[in-house]
């Protein structure tokens, strides 16, 4: 059942959704980009990580701003601030719960 899950999500993401027609050359395309090969696209190359930060309001009130800027980076949240101060609030806003805030 994890091997039929796997594939189906595999081919998916290398081919498109499966209802839609695409060319051999598009397929070719797809294919050449999820292997890495270097050709200019707007494909960006994010990937999710695979834990969710375990960090408490106080971690990040005491974290250092380098810190803080990877840990939006890895999460792909790209946020310009004037301060430190505006960084932490957006990452306690984006990966805190309410009731931890």
């Amino acid at each position: 059942m994890a091997l039929n899950w796997l594939l189906h999500s595999a081919y998916n993401i290398v081919l498109g959704y499966p209802h839609v027609k695409t060319t051999k050359e598009e397929v070719a395309k797809s294919m050449s980009l999820s292997f890495g090969n270097n050709t200019k696209t707007d494909v960006s190359n994010f990937q999710m990580p695979l834990h969710y930060p375990r960090y408490s309001k106080t971690d990040y009130l005491k974290m250092e701003e380098w810190r803080v800027d990877l840990l939006l980076q890895q999460y792909g949240l790209n946020f310009e601030a004037k301060n430190i101060d505006e960084k932490r609030a957006f990452a306690m806003g984006a990966f805190l719960w309410p009731d931890q805030i």
